[in-house]
């Protein structure tokens, strides 16, 4: 720790961070008090920013990377890979595009170097003392892409559309489960008198969601992501516009040619293909009961698999 960081912790008894070992590598840590004793936990974090095809993200990632306005965000539980996936599109678009990109992190875990753009990254706590304040001056910096660590309040959400207005990209975390939870906690932000304009900036600026798991590999090796997209399309926005989020669902189900899949799909997708097991595939499940009825219609008809599931929902019964 630097010495803010330490009396930071002193009076908090809490602090995150990242450190260097020389040799060694680069971690993300979490310090806390634990029996009057100090406490920590380190996640390594790989130094070689990551390829989007290397994490196999849907190659709709690297269109949303390039795009020149709007915000896109990336939701998921803690340790989901949200972070990295967002290095790995500023890591795309900083080798086939222009410009300045400014981080804004708590802490930095991948540390960009310039190739294409210029990157400016700034770490909460140590270059500036919140999100909120370091926001307040990035336009100043004139930026072509901002990426917000985590959106945390209101006014940082307000800041994510306001620079999405203003012809930026917005890259931003925000904790949630999948799309649908992740446009209702950003509609909870606001008071009730502030929804129906809220609803009309999320139509016009919003350019997609992305949700992210991690599910256990089938042969024990390590995690394959599974990745759920909604895609702000004409029709998406309406519903957006309307309040009508719970109707997106069903919308992104049917809407596979423009990019967008859900997480019980992608569960699909990935047990089809051997990658992670059955139980897994139930398990991390939205709907257990759809993936249940995907799994058996595929496997009993696979050229009517596409066709029989148009339009099918089934809510699910809880069991797993």
């Amino acid at each position: 720790m630097n010495d803010k960081q330490r009396r930071d912790f002193e009076r908090t008894q809490e602090s995150n961070f990242a450190i260097s070992a020389t040799g060694i590598g680069r971690f993300r840590v979490s310090a806390f008090i634990q029996r009057n004793f100090a406490g920590m936990v380190l996640r390594r974090i790989e130094t070689d920013i990551p390829k989007i095809d290397g994490l196999r993200l849907p190659p709709i990632v690297k269109n949303l990377a390039m795009i020149r306005r709007g915000m896109v965000i990336f939701v998921g539980a803690t340790g989901t890979g949200k972070s990295t996936s967002l290095a790995a599109m500023i890591g795309y678009r900083n080798h086939n595009s222009t410009g300045h990109i400014v981080t804004v992190e708590d802490p930095i875990e991948f540390v960009h170097q310039h190739a294409g753009c210029i990157i400016t990254q700034r770490e909460v706590g140590i270059d500036t003392d919140s999100f909120e304040i370091a926001l307040r001056n990035t336009l100043r910096q004139a930026p072509d892409v901002i990426l917000i660590g985590e959106v945390r309040s209101r006014e940082t959400m307000d800041y994510a559309i306001a620079f999405s207005e203003t012809g930026h990209l917005c890259l931003a975390t925000l904790h949630a489960n999948n799309a649908n939870q992740a446009l209702d906690r950003i509609i909870n932000f606001f008071p009730e008198d502030r929804r129906s304009q809220l609803l009309m900036d999320l139509s016009l600026n919003l350019k997609a969601v992305v949700a992210q798991q991690l599910v256990p590999r089938a042969d024990g090796k390590g995690r394959r992501v599974a990745v759920e997209i909604l895609v702000n399309t004409p029709l998406a926005a309406d519903l957006i516009r309307k309040g009508e989020v719970h109707k997106l669902k069903e919308l992104m189900k049917k809407s596979g040619q423009h990019g967008m899949r859900t997480f019980d799909q992608a569960l699909h997708e990935l047990y089809s293909a051997g990658e992670i097991t059955y139980e897994d595939a139930i398990a991390h499940a939205d709907s257990a009961n759809e993936v249940r009825l995907m799994i058996k219609l595929c496997k009993g008809n696979p050229e009517q698999f596409a066709a029989a599931m148009d339009g099918v929902s089934l809510l699910d019964d809880g069991s797993v």
